[in-house]
């Protein structure tokens, strides 16, 4: 009896507890959604300011446009009008040559008149002005207005499916109060019944990595190391697998990410993963032989057949947990560091053995030696 009455209030402890959380995440909530709702004001004016100085600059890239053809023609007006004074001004000497009674001078005079005229004609017959037009601005602003109205014809809620960015947030993809419900910690130790601490291969080894000698770490050695260049042998991309293949049953390794930097890149590949070069059929998760998480600075990705799923990971994770299902067809990642957070699971069937695989972008990376 007295047992029973402690679960029970175990129980109802728990519940408030969970009450508790509930009205402080509806509270935080509320908060939360008048914050975002003046940081979508703040964004919409910061838009409007730079539409509108958008136009300011366009349009003062046209004044000064028509202001430089304007100042041009201004001037080619004034040669204009100086060519015409001075041809009115020959008109009025041939008239005047025309009342001179001795044609000796008044030939004398023409043929003078007639070669100073020769100058302004020819300048006067070279004089093609071109017509200056904007089409090529205004086209470019109705392109971008199509664009941005085909853009803006979209649900909202398409357009943020369609967002990388918005995507990394797992909140934009929950239903409105949605409640996470977190593994207890005793779950590592399922994970823990199928413990294995894969050793790395030299044959498979890129020249620029090393191997410590129980081979469960790999780090990056900026010297290339001359290795036997074999045919399992990573050549271009700084890759290595695991000397242990699954063809069978579950299995559960962990990774050391401690010391890896600021990207890298986890999974398994079959044997079949290209060795020479660095095409997608070699690269780690690009193809349809390989599997793997990536990090690269601030995001995290899963990678298969070279399609990408943004992965949103709340704390960098020190060591990361794979599980393998040969037969249920599953390779899972979990966050060992906050509490065995699940992170990404790829299904399928697979076909071929399964070796633990890493690609070192700087550092080291570790298998955790759980057996």
């Amino acid at each position: 009896m007295a047992l029973c009455l402690k679960d029970l209030e175990e129980r109802k402890e728990q519940e408030a507890g969970n009450r508790r959380s509930i009205e402080q995440a509806a509270n935080d909530l509320k908060a939360h959604a008048i914050m975002s709702k003046r940081q979508l004001s703040d964004n919409m004016t910061e838009l409007l300011l730079l539409l509108q100085e958008e136009e300011s600059l366009a349009k003062n890239f046209i004044d000064e446009k028509t202001q430089q053809a304007v100042e041009a023609h201004d001037k080619q007006l004034e040669s204009c009008r100086e060519k015409l004074a001075a041809l009115e001004t020959f008109s009025c000497r041939i008239r005047q040559i025309q009342q001179h009674s001795d044609p000796v001078k008044f030939l004398e005079k023409y043929t003078e008149i007639k070669k100073e005229m020769q100058e302004p004609r020819r300048l006067l017959e070279q004089w093609h002005p071109v017509p200056l037009s904007f089409e090529h601005i205004l086209n470019h602003y109705k392109h971008f207005v199509t664009a941005l109205q085909s853009f803006l014809q979209k649900p909202l809620e398409a357009r943020l499916k369609e967002d990388v960015f918005s995507s990394l947030k797992a909140t934009a993809k929950k239903e409105p109060g949605t409640v996470l419900k977190t593994m207890s910690p005793v779950d590592r130790l399922l994970f823990l019944k199928h413990a294995r601490s894969p050793a790395w291969e030299y044959d498979s080894l890129h020249p620029r990595l090393k191997l410590s000698g129980d081979r469960l770490v790999v780090s990056c050695n900026w010297r290339k190391i001359f290795y036997p260049c074999g045919p399992q042998r990573f050549d271009k991309l700084w890759q290595v697998l695991s000397r242990d293949a699954f063809l069978s049953g579950s299995h559960y390794w962990e990774v050391d990410l401690l010391h890896a930097g600021k990207g890298w890149w986890i999974g398994a590949a079959y044997p079949s993963i290209g060795r020479k070069g660095d095409s997608e059929t070699c690269r780690l998760g690009w193809n349809r032989a390989s599997w793997c998480l990536k990090k690269f600075d601030l995001e995290y990705w899963a990678f298969h057949k070279g399609e990408r799923i943004p992965i949103l990971v709340e704390d960098d994770p020190d060591r990361i947990g794979l599980f393998l299902d040969y037969e249920a067809g599953i390779l899972s990642f979990y966050n060992v560091t906050d509490g065995m957070a699940h992170l990404h699971t790829f299904r399928c069937k697979f076909t071929e053995p399964v070796y633990p695989a890493v690609r070192l972008w700087e550092g080291s990376i570790g298998i955790c030696k759980l057996t």
